[in-house]
């Protein structure tokens, strides 16, 4: 089943920005904290599963771990992402968001001292190398303001990750992510709540750019055309989807679940050719090449790693 899980995970995040990009008319901060409220209650069941076998009683310095992993996922990452999608194509928020666990490795080198090999340095340069090529410096797009969220959604997110494996061991995956969720969306609340006040709402022009952070909606605006792609993407993208995940990490490892962001490059901008009719250009086909080929180094790297780890113990 490991490999069921693999792939319907890797299928079901490909969908994500696409699922995004469809629902219209929604705030994108408020589409955010729905989503996350969804996906965090759908988690709930093996949370408490997980938690009662570990044995963990949450306590006051949990609190402030998961405000710190809430604040950095839910509210910082994934309102960096959900922007993103708003400003560019959903296929190259896609690609570039899948670039997240290459800068994961650049941050667990600094901040948990783990070690860099051969592998993930060739795959961290070929990234960037996508990445370039997907920016296409030498033509204007209008579409850079998205594609520089997206690569700030995928450091915030690697930063997440790093912040998360210092207490996985306690938690474990679907709990760590789960309370994350949950704790981040009320974090969400509070500032959705605080973008009411009309001091603030008087700061912000509502014909600027920034028209999306005053007076943000919780509940107006779903309608029948967004519904569905609203609980598509609470229930089955941040719920199921990262359960499938956390189950193909339990039922095979963590380097073989990875190839999750191994397939979601080649996959989501083929379903959002599909879906929502976006081109692929040259220069991101170019990137995407570059970004699978650097992905595979950074596969081979991790299996090395953990293979060298299980003949060590």
């Amino acid at each position: 089943m490991g490999y069921a899980y693999i792939v319907l995970a890797a299928v079901i995040f490909s969908t994500m920005e696409i699922t995004a990009k469809l629902a219209v008319g929604l705030n994108p901060i408020q589409l955010n904290f729905l989503r996350f409220v969804i996906g965090g209650i759908i988690l709930i069941p093996p949370t408490v599963k997980a938690l009662k076998m570990k044995g963990v009683k949450l306590g006051k310095k949990d609190l402030y771990y998961f405000l710190c992993t809430g604040f950095l996922c839910v509210v910082v990452s994934m309102s960096f992402f959900q922007l993103a999608i708003t400003y560019t194509k959903a296929s190259i928020v896609a690609i570039i968001f899948s670039t997240n666990p290459v800068f994961t490795v650049v941050l667990a080198y600094f901040i948990l001292k783990e070690k860099l090999n051969r592998g993930t340095v060739i795959s961290i340069v070929l990234s960037l190398i996508g990445i370039a090529c997907i920016l296409d410096p030498f033509a204007s797009s209008s579409g850079i303001i998205g594609i520089v969220l997206s690569i700030m959604a995928a450091i915030t997110f690697s930063l997440y990750s790093v912040v998360g494996k210092m207490r996985s061991g306690r938690y474990g995956s679907t709990a760590l992510n789960c309370i994350t969720f949950l704790v981040g969306s009320f974090i969400m609340l509070v500032i959705i709540l605080i973008t009411k006040l009309s001091a603030i709402r008087s700061m912000i022009n509502p014909e600027g750019n920034y028209s999306f952070m005053s007076n943000i909606p919780v509940f107006a605006g779903i309608n029948h055309q967004n519904i569905f792609p609203l609980i598509f993407l609470g229930v089955v993208v941040t719920g199921l989807g990262y359960l499938f995940y956390f189950l193909a990490m339990d039922e095979t490892s963590a380097t073989m679940a990875s190839v999750v962001f191994f397939i979601k490059p080649a996959l989501a901008p083929i379903l959002a050719l599909i879906i929502l009719g976006e081109k692929i250009p040259i220069n991101t086909m170019v990137g995407i090449l570059f970004i699978l080929i650097g992905s595979y180094f950074s596969l081979t790297a991790k299996g090395k790693a953990y293979k060298e780890n299980v003949e060590k113990a």
